[in-house]
């Protein structure tokens, strides 16, 4: 017979959240199929031409529903996930995408060249390109040996 330590910190973990989840209403079957707010992934990478760049995952999107602003150092991302028009609301069983309005928001260094931001959509990413400002891009200086 194995034997099993008893361990009352762990038992006592398990059962806070399982009644946190209890009373916020996330054990019911009920809050899986509702509907709620979603933050698209982002990757952020820096490219060997030395521009900043974020992409987003904005799947079944259309680019008229996404908007992208920058103010005072501050890139946004903002925009709305619907739900299909295709298929009425009480057709759906469950429903486990995120859907809704979103925003995401980034501080920029200010090496970045905002006048210079780019941005496109294709295949359901968002990838907006920021590129550095010149002055403070590396660059090589040559050096001179004295005779």
């Amino acid at each position: 017979m194995a034997m099993i330590r008893f361990d009352p910190v762990r038992d006592m973990l398990t059962l806070q959240d399982r009644m946190n989840r209890l009373f916020d209403g996330s054990a019911t079957e009920d809050a899986l199929t509702m509907r709620g707010s979603w933050v698209p992934p982002v990757d952020i990478y820096e490219t060997d031409g030395h521009d900043l760049v974020i992409s987003a995952e904005l799947p079944d999107m259309r680019r008229e529903d996404i908007t992208v602003t920058v103010e005072q150092h501050t890139l946004t991302i903002t925009g709305e996930k619907k739900i299909s028009a295709d298929v009425k609301e009480e057709r759906y069983r469950r429903i486990e995408r995120g859907y809704g309005h979103f925003s995401r928001s980034f501080s920029l260094p200010t090496t970045v060249d905002a006048t210079r931001i780019s941005a496109e959509y294709r295949n359901g990413v968002l990838t907006i390109t920021l590129p550095y400002r010149e002055e403070s891009k590396p660059r090589t200086v040559t050096v001179e040996v004295a005779a």
